[in-house]
């Protein structure tokens, strides 16, 4: 542990609160909104090395039953994370960590589920449309979404002809769409990409998507500035 998260900078600054994060890994955002808290039997009854992104998880309605004082999401699942889609189309699931699989569980895979691999951003801001209005009609708490950083270690490309789908401009089309869907909906960005950018990929990256602890707090500091904009706290009590 090189960094205990967002309370150690209201501790620094003798902050007269605390924030109580709960976190839970989450799926793309097409499961969040089919999710009822129902978990597919078929699933149920396997014993899937799912951790951290276990079914009850995937399946669970947490998002919209539970009243927090604010909402923080990101969009790297549907930049990053493939779904097993059941042939049929009766659900999908996040198969984390598959390659590790027993040979059997992987079979049954394979032999059942086609590969999602990504969502169209279309899709995607239209998913995040609806549970933003599903969580207004709920809840008057800010809404922040993390956007990414679109830096890829190691990628130095100067022509773009025939490279259609570099991950590092998929990045960048949904950093964009999120602007765009903050514009249409006043939810706050949390603008990792900007926060990477001005303290430099190397000092804050361990490769595309991960942080290190100079990272994580960088972007921490980021997310409790929102957090103070929005009056999260005693206005009385701590200076701004």
């Amino acid at each position: 542990m090189r960094w205990n998260g967002i309370n150690a900078l209201l501790r620094e600054a003798d902050a007269p609160l605390s924030i109580r994060v709960k976190h839970e890994t989450s799926p793309r955002s097409e499961m969040l909104l089919a999710a009822d808290g129902t978990i597919p039997a078929e699933l149920a009854a396997r014993d899937l090395p799912l951790d951290p992104h276990g079914l009850r998880v995937q399946f669970g309605t947490t998002l919209f039953t539970e009243r927090p004082d604010a909402y923080v999401l990101s969009l790297q699942p549907d930049i990053q994370m493939p779904l097993a889609l059941r042939r049929g189309g009766d659900y999908a699931f996040y198969p984390h960590g598959v390659e590790a699989w027993p040979p059997e569980q992987r079979q049954w895979l394979r032999d059942g589920f086609t590969l999602s691999r990504s969502i169209g951003i279309d899709e995607s801001m239209a998913n995040f449309h609806a549970i933003i209005a599903r969580l207004r009609a709920a809840s008057d708490a800010p809404i922040l979404v993390y956007n990414v950083s679109a830096l890829v270690p190691g990628e130095s490309i100067h022509c773009y002809a025939g490279m259609e789908d570099l991950y590092s401009t998929r990045i960048r089309r949904f950093n964009l769409a999120l602007v765009e869907l903050s514009q249409q909906t006043g939810i706050s960005i949390v603008d990792v990409d900007r926060v990477v950018a001005t303290h430099g990929a190397r000092a804050l990256k361990f490769d595309t998507t991960h942080l290190n602890p100079a990272g994580c707090r960088a972007v921490a500091e980021e997310v409790l500035r929102v957090l103070l904009d929005h009056g999260l706290h005693d206005e009385g009590a701590w200076p701004r």
